[in-house]
């Protein structure tokens, strides 16, 4: 019996010129079969119900269309209630990133280089928080306002602020905060390595939204924190 051997998925993740040698994707998208956009939006009623019984049925026979695939997950993964409405998602959508917003900001008084569009891959502390003043290490963390350094009236010694010049510093006390900055050039060295063929990753721009999503995960969750490859769940 003839079986349609599907199309490849591919051509939905762009691929830089020179990487030729690029293994091809085993998925392969059934027509019938894999979760499309017309089936996935046809399975919400008109108030924003999910019908999850039919969704899951048709991933398991044919997977997820690549279009779909954030939007699928964000389901799969618990982040909403598939009993929930369009409208209660949006609010709850608006709400997490308002709380991402603060994150980061907290994140950032901490660490300036969180949120500035930059990342590191070169330790920055010492295990003992006394910040390292390699040249390598200055000229990663050198913001548009200068090079991150502890500010000279840090009183608990825990947060690192631009300053024009390597002088002033301060010992990092606070071991939370010492813990933290210690993974932040990990995630850096991780995230210069993610999926390096494909072109969305060509630009600076997305690595570091990467690595500020992994190091302020990494800072709110200190049981957890950040193991190698986490920037490949991302």
């Amino acid at each position: 019996m003839w079986r349609d051997p599907g199309a490849p998925a591919d051509s939905f993740y762009e691929v830089r010129p020179e990487c030729t040698d690029v293994p091809k994707s085993r998925f392969r998208i059934k027509a019938g079969k894999t979760l499309s956009a017309r089936k996935w939006h046809a399975a919400f009623s008109p108030e924003g119900y999910l019908d999850i019984g039919k969704t899951l049925s048709r991933i398991h026979r044919g997977g997820i269309h690549p279009s779909i695939r954030g939007e699928v997950w964000e389901f799969l993964l618990g982040c909403y209630d598939p009993k929930s409405t369009f409208e209660e998602r949006e609010e709850i959508r608006q709400q997490r990133r308002l709380k991402y917003a603060a994150l980061k900001e907290e994140c950032r008084h901490l660490f300036p280089l969180v949120g500035s569009g930059k990342f590191i891959t070169a330790p920055v502390i010492t295990e003992d928080g006394i910040p390292i003043l390699d040249p390598l290490v200055l000229l990663e963390t050198n913001t548009d306002n200068g090079v991150v350094v502890p500010p000279q009236d840090n009183n608990a010694g825990s947060t690192m602020a631009p300053s024009s010049t390597g002088a002033n510093l301060e010992k990092v006390t606070d071991k939370r905060t010492i813990q933290w900055m210690l993974t932040l050039h990990q995630i850096g060295l991780d995230v210069n390595r993610t999926d390096r063929t494909l072109v969305f990753y060509e630009k600076k721009e997305n690595l570091s939204k990467l690595w500020d999503i992994l190091a302020v995960y990494a800072r709110i969750d200190t049981d957890v924190g950040y193991g190698q490859g986490g920037s490949l769940t991302e």
